[in-house]
């Protein structure tokens, strides 16, 4: 397959999964805005989310200090931020357009109309009246779009392709979304005074905040089949991390990607399947003990470096640089 078809593939895939992602992460910061006494935090959280984007300076530079509507003009309709929806979207269907020929029918339809309606959507201001009826719209679409990719395509080089810029952006997204969210967790809990564990304001406090990162990977029933017990920040980092059943689970995200790196390999690709391998084996055997004792934002930064290292690697050994 030629490199700039095989770019186009795997840069459709990353950003129709990026939009969704960005949706995500946005609606649960708006939807804990919503809970009494949580406006402040919310907005904390969502100033973080822009900050582990790097693109707080950006932000603040445009719109001033940091509040759910002016976010959602910046991560949704800006389209001079290459990270908001609209870029993402804007860039998938061009990236669509390029490799027709490699994609089904259907999944051109999909990708396309999915940005025609975005754009109207945004024409109805769907984005700033109802932001949590839009965010579950991206969610579907993205959803559409795999589905269609999946039920479609032959699985040949361009469809591995497609799944690894997929899991390539989501292993990227949910460490992220993980470490932003315990941050924020831990930062409320030193600004509450550690409260009593005991004390029913703790309970509900951290049934929500947990719930709320349980929800925004779409893992909150799993936890329930796993566990069967009161939500804890520790299993929910295990499960979110290390459960390979977990479709946005980092671990089975890496699998996905040593699985399809093994179907297109190369003689160039020998050194990025070692060190895919090398990471889902770590994933496989690692205890959530190991990463407590390095401390989980500096082991999520280490797997962050991991991660972006293997999408620099896919790029130099099969896409235009």
């Amino acid at each position: 397959m030629l490199s700039r078809t095989a770019d186009s593939l795997y840069w459709m895939a990353r950003y129709t999964e990026r939009a969704e992602n960005t949706a995500r992460l946005i609606d649960i910061g708006l939807q804990q805005s919503l809970l009494p006494g949580q406006q402040r935090e919310a907005e904390a959280s969502l100033a973080g989310m822009l900050g582990l984007a790097e693109l707080l300076p950006i932000y603040q530079k445009k719109f001033g200090e940091v509040n759910p509507d002016s976010v959602i003009r910046f991560m949704v309709l800006d389209e001079e931020n290459p990270s908001s929806i609209w870029c993402s979207l804007h860039n998938a269907r061009e990236n669509a357009r390029a490799v027709r020929g490699q994609i089904t029918t259907g999944m051109w339809e999909t990708i396309n109309s999915t940005w025609l309606e975005f754009l109207e959507l945004c024409e109805a201001g769907l984005p700033l009246k109802e932001p949590g009826k839009f965010f579950e719209w991206v969610h579907m679409r993205s959803h559409l779009s795999r589905g269609i990719t999946i039920g479609t395509m032959f699985k040949d080089e361009a469809f591995r392709f497609i799944r690894l810029g997929t899991f390539i952006e989501r292993a990227d997204s949910t460490a992220r979304m993980i470490d932003l969210r315990f941050l924020d967790i831990e930062t409320q809990d030193a600004k509450a005074g550690m409260l009593d564990p005991d004390d029913p304001e703790f309970a509900v406090r951290e049934f929500y905040h947990w719930e709320a990162v349980l929800r925004s990977l779409s893992a909150f029933e799993a936890y329930r089949k796993v566990y069967r017990d009161t939500i804890s920040g520790a299993r929910v980092a295990e499960l979110l991390i290390l459960n390979p059943d977990v479709p946005r689970s980092i671990a089975s995200c890496i699998n996905e990607v040593v699985a399809n790196l093994q179907k297109v390999g190369n003689g160039n690709s020998a050194e990025t399947r070692r060190r895919a391998g090398k990471l889902a084996a770590k994933l496989r055997y690692l205890t959530l003990e190991e990463i407590g004792v390095e401390g989980l934002h500096l082991w999520l930064t280490k797997l962050l470096a991991d991660i972006d290292d293997l999408s620099v690697r896919i790029r130099q050994d099969f896409l235009v640089l």
